[in-house]
């Protein structure tokens, strides 16, 4: 099982990782072994809670699929272990960010110090101005 948080899990089964070659430099090695993991998770098709789906298709991220399906590939390490292991946190990282409820942003009004202030310095900046013109004799 895959730890989201206290009350979210995923199961494995749920998780498709596929072996693939990786991309880039790394001489004659780099042909021969499929180093790099392409991680697959169905949101759709997941255990995880209505609320928590509906947020995640609703993310502007491009390793989410008009499908619904995360697609993440992960190649930074030699070993799959570490590539594995890499992919699984960025995709608990992904829906950790939807898990966590955010603050309702509550409007405020300025100050009437701050408002006064600001039309002071309005008045001052444009008695500047207005001494920049050209001096008549």
């Amino acid at each position: 099982m895959l730890k989201i948080n206290d009350h979210t899990t995923i199961k494995p089964e749920e998780v498709e990782l596929i072996a693939i070659r990786a991309q880039g430099a790394g001489g004659q090695n780099v042909n021969k072994v499929s180093s790099a993991i392409h991680l697959r998770f169905d949101i759709a098709n997941s255990s995880l809670h209505d609320v928590y789906k509906q947020r995640l298709l609703a993310l502007k991220d491009h390793r989410i699929t008009k499908e619904g399906v995360i697609v993440i590939k992960a190649q930074q390490y030699r070993t799959q272990e570490q590539n594995r292991e890499d992919a699984l946190n960025r995709l608990i990282e992904i829906i950790k960010t939807v898990t966590v409820q955010q603050k309702s942003r509550r409007p405020t009004k300025p100050t009437k110090g701050s408002q006064t202030r600001r039309l002071n310095s309005k008045t001052k900046k444009g008695q500047i101005k207005a001494l920049r013109g050209r001096i008549t004799d």
